[in-house]
C-alpha cells in the first residue's frame, strides 16, 4: 500500500454546515478510502488555515485521484490536494536508485558544459 497526505481545504459554507451540525469528518473519510481499497491512518485539523490533513494508505495513484475526484464533486471544498510520501526506507531506496543512473544518464548539453568549464 502506498501512504498519502491529503489536504482539504473547507470552503466557508463548509465550516458553516460543520458549526451547525458537527458531524464525524474521520468516520466519513474512512469509508471513502475504505471503499476505494485504502484505509485511514489519522485525520489532522490545522488551527491556521481550518484545513484538514488526512494521511492514508491508498493502493495506486488511480485511487489517490479518485479521492480528489469524489472530495471536489462535493463543492464542500476550495482545494484538495494528494501527496504521495515515502517513509525512511523508501527514501532510502529511492536515493540508491537516482545514484544508480549515473551510469546510464548523461543531461542533454553536459558534454559542453564540461568542455567550457
Amino acid at each position: 500500500m502506498l501512504k498519502y497526505l491529503v489536504v482539504f481545504v473547507y470552503s466557508n459554507a463548509s465550516w458553516a454546515r460543520m458549526i451547525k451540525v458537527p458531524e464525524d469528518r474521520a468516520s466519513a473519510e474512512a469509508v471513502m478510502l475504505e471503499h476505494l481499497g485504502g484505509s485511514l491512518e489519522s485525520i489532522y485539523w490545522e488551527v491556521e488555515t481550518a484545513s484538514a490533513y488526512v494521511i492514508a494508505d491508498l493502493p495506486d495513484s488511480v485511487s489517490a485521484a479518485a479521492v480528489i475526484t469524489a472530495a471536489t464533486k462535493t463543492g464542500a471544498f476550495k482545494e484538495v490536494h494528494v501527496h504521495e510520501v515515502l517513509n525512511q526506507d523508501q527514501l532510502r531506496d529511492m536515493i540508491a536508485l537516482a545514484q544508480s543512473t549515473d551510469r546510464v544518464y548523461r543531461a542533454p548539453g553536459q558534454a559542453a558544459i564540461e568542455r567550457d568549464a
